[in-house]
């Protein structure tokens, strides 16, 4: 199924998606999603890519090794964890930041640093199981 369609459109449909997965994991905090939707959706973006260009092409794409990313995302996650211990407060306990930016008081939290942990766990993992059957289907 790699036609010259599915060439041409990979690509328009790899960005609106990651963008959508990005999106998912910034609503997730009050509404359905998260980092595991999201990065299950950005997988998949990934996975698109890789079936009409190649793996070679993902690989480039996304410049780190995909367990590379999961191992950062894992670290982040357990970072967002003990950051609670550092406030005398119970393991996993939600802290908040309000720093101001361009004159905009944005919300900040550990649990964002956890979703977003979740996430790049997901998509290193995912596509690097992805990648790796997709090598294996070429040769």
């Amino acid at each position: 199924m790699n036609t010259l369609i599915f060439r041409t459109i990979a690509p328009v449909l790899t960005a609106l998606m990651l963008l959508f997965s990005v999106f998912v994991l910034l609503r997730g905090h009050n509404e359905p999603g998260g980092g595991f939707i999201g990065g299950l959706i950005a997988a998949s973006a990934l996975a698109i890519f890789g079936i009409a260009r190649g793996v070679g092409s993902v690989r480039r794409a996304v410049v780190f090794h995909p367990l590379a990313i999961a191992g950062t995302g894992l670290l982040m996650s357990c970072c967002a964890g003990l950051l609670s211990l550092f406030f005398a407060v119970p393991f996993m306990t939600g802290l908040w930041v309000y720093p101001v930016v361009f004159g905009v008081e944005v919300a900040l939290s550990s649990v964002l640093l956890f979703d977003i942990g979740v996430y790049l766990v997901v998509v290193g993992a995912i596509t690097s199981i992805a990648l790796a059957l997709e090598e294996r289907e070429v040769e």
